[in-house]
């Protein structure tokens, strides 16, 4: 795991510097990011915290019960291999991207109507059902995306990830199982573990810190 200073590098340089000056804002990412630029489908994005300290999380997220299963606590350290990370280094991944790096790509792992409600801005959607043959997947299917969207090579019916992209999955939070079944199924298929992070706070996390959010409409 890299140290924090060095994940936060690329994303200090992307602070914006222009519609939010750091020294007008009273609530910062950190006390030296106050705000970060990111792409979301091809538009600059500005991700930031709530500056109303009087904000309270939305409704979707207010509910501490849940019935489990489904909606049961998932484990801090999901697969031998691969990565639990914060907010921090999600913002550091998002930016990395917006960069212009290729070989990182950030899923939101839920299912449509729950992007709707809002989603982290420079992530693309992969519902977990479109990488689950036990909820009608199918073989073709999955290919493609292994192959269009993850940027693995496919030789003679054998996968290769020598170029595969690392995956950065979250869904709603510790509660939630969408991102885990996305990625559990990702190491079924032989997705190097350490190609795989883990957002185990998701939109749970990211909605109580006020953080930006962007509609999948």
């Amino acid at each position: 795991m890299k140290p924090m200073k060095t994940l936060l590098v690329t994303t200090a340089l992307l602070i914006s510097a222009t519609a939010f000056a750091a020294d007008t804002m009273t609530v910062k990412i950190t006390p030296d990011i106050a705000s970060v630029d990111v792409l979301h489908n091809g538009k600059k994005t500005t991700i930031l915290r709530n500056q109303n300290e009087g904000n309270t999380v939305i409704p979707a997220f207010a509910k501490t019960s849940r019935k489990c299963p489904p909606f049961c606590i998932q484990p801090a350290h999901l697969a031998p291999g691969v990565e639990t990370i914060g907010e921090l280094e999600v913002l550091d991944y998002l930016a990395r991207m917006s960069a212009g790096d290729t070989s990182i790509l950030v899923i939101d792992s839920r299912t449509p109507d729950w992007v709707k409600k809002g989603t982290i801005p420079g992530s693309v959607n992969i519902p977990w059902t479109n990488l689950n043959p036990a909820s009608g997947a199918d073989p073709i299917s999955i290919s493609e995306i292994m192959v269009n969207t993850f940027g693995v090579e496919e030789m003679e019916g054998l996968w290769d990830y020598s170029d595969a992209r690392t995956l950065v999955l979250f869904c709603n939070g510790m509660w939630c199982g969408q991102s885990p079944n996305n990625i559990k199924n990702l190491l079924k298929f032989g997705y190097p573990a350490d190609k795989l992070k883990w957002y185990r706070g998701g939109m749970q996390d990211w909605e109580i810190l006020g953080l930006t959010t962007v509609s999948s409409e």
